[in-house]
């Protein structure tokens, strides 16, 4: 059957879950000029499927209760972000290296519109966020071609590729950054990348942190018409019909030559 440009096709081996309504980012920081993050924080309950140890989102339910906090306290400089699942397409590989476009032992180099991306990470304290060093930040997304590496589907077969997957650790600024290309689509999700925040990978107290980032459809649709993405078509699904997509984790992308740039701000509360 085929399907129209934007129509739904919802993919069975796709196992993320819908969360809650969590906050815009408009609401999210003007409710965190009234309450202390660790007040705020401390009142969240997880909405669909939180990964453990992992941050709760900041539900509307919580907006309630924290808007009655009476000490106003500086506007912290990081954002509580909603976790999500990480479906079903992680593979633990551990390939610490910042450029993820090549698989590491053929050297192959994924086409694509290049992408730099950074993170932020900090830990949300009691009136302040402070940068958060040490910490491993795994990124994992499909190809051009909507394709994962490393993993059976009922589609693809991809076991021993390792291409769009790598993690960095944090420096003295909670900084971790890749090198990557814009992902393409694949039926049933909208365009997004995978990414996983551990503090301590090796131990069983270790905090997780696993979410999805989200691009701008205008822009997704720009790239999606050049070379090799335009050799698939129209993708199936847009954000506002992505059964899981919140605009609190929307990329902010800028042209960079030859591609594009975007850094992503993270509050964690390790408490």
């Amino acid at each position: 059957m085929s399907l129209s440009p934007h129509q739904v096709d919802s993919d069975p081996h796709d196992d993320d879950v819908p969360i809650g309504r969590v906050l815009s980012r408009r609401e999210v920081l003007s409710l965190l000029s009234f309450a202390g993050a660790a007040t705020l924080l401390a009142a969240c309950q997880p909405v669909g499927e939180v990964p453990s140890g992992g941050t709760s989102a900041v539900t509307a339910e919580t907006a309630a209760a924290a808007s009655t906090a009476s000490t106003q306290v500086a506007l912290p400089a990081c954002i509580a972000r909603p976790a999500m699942t990480e479906g079903p397409y992680f593979v633990d590989l551990m390939l610490n290296r910042s450029d993820i476009r090549s698989d590491p032992d053929t050297g192959d180099v994924k086409a694509g519109a290049p992408l730099l991306l950074t993170f932020r990470v900090s830990e949300i304290g009691s009136s302040a966020c402070t940068p958060l060093a040490g910490a491993l930040v795994d990124v994992w997304h499909c190809d051009a071609d909507g394709v994962y590496s490393g993993v059976t589907d009922r589609s693809f077969d991809t076991k021993g590729q390792k291409w769009l997957r790598g993690y960095q650790v944090t420096d003295e600024n909670g900084t971790a950054a890749f090198t990557t290309i814009y992902p393409g689509w694949y039926p049933g999700r909208t365009i997004h990348i995978h990414f996983k925040v551990r503090t301590a990978p090796d131990a069983a107290q270790g905090h997780e942190f696993t979410s999805q980032l989200f691009f701008d459809d205008a822009l997704s649709d720009q790239v999606l018409s050049q070379p090799p993405y335009s050799a698939r078509g129209y993708r199936t699904v847009l954000n506002g019909q992505d059964r899981i997509y919140s605009d609190q984790l929307l990329l902010d992308v800028t042209p960079a030559a030859p591609g594009y740039a975007a850094t992503f701000d993270l509050g964690l509360d390790l408490s």
